[in-house]
């Protein structure tokens, strides 16, 4: 059986932003830190070239690449939030010390990494059968950066 798990590449070390990212996300875990038995392109022995860890019980690894990566937007990791008071903790911790915020619930930490951080109640709302309600909805959601739980559902009832 195979199992799949997101790389993620940093430009050095990537021991700070697993730590970091462990720390945040319940449900979180580091696994296998390997160290490189020698010198090599992007960097000297000793130094971490692969670590693993779990997000919210999801498997990734991060690669000391040696040099910088862009991640663009074509990929990111979200993380749902039970409330507001939880996706301002996430948004706070991740955009501090020199994280990005986009729009919609995007943002960039200070390693480049691409985040959506999203109430479960979104998805929910969106649902709605009348595309009234979803077209105001939709509208809300679009004319913010982090995403505000009360202003959606004030959106939500008209």
């Amino acid at each position: 059986m195979s199992t799949v798990s997101t790389c993620l590449w940093f430009a050095q070390s990537p021991e700070e932003a697993v730590r970091f990212y462990v720390s945040l996300v319940p449900g979180s875990s580091l696994g296998i830190t390997q160290r490189a038995p020698g010198s090599w392109p992007g960097g000297s022995a000793g130094e971490v070239i692969l670590m693993t860890f779990t997000l919210g019980g999801q498997s990734f690894q991060a690669l000391n690449g040696g040099v910088p990566a862009d991640y663009g937007t074509a990929a990111s990791i979200s993380v749902s939030c039970a409330d507001q008071g939880e996706v301002d903790r996430l948004w706070e911790a991740l955009t501090g010390n020199g994280g990005t915020e986009i729009m919609c619930g995007w943002l960039r930490d200070r390693w480049g990494v691409p985040w959506q951080i999203v109430p479960e109640i979104l998805p929910r709302l969106l649902a709605d059968p009348d595309p009234a309600v979803a077209a105001r909805i939709f509208a809300a959601m679009q004319a913010m950066i982090r995403l505000d739980v009360a202003a959606l559902e004030r959106a939500a009832a008209g």
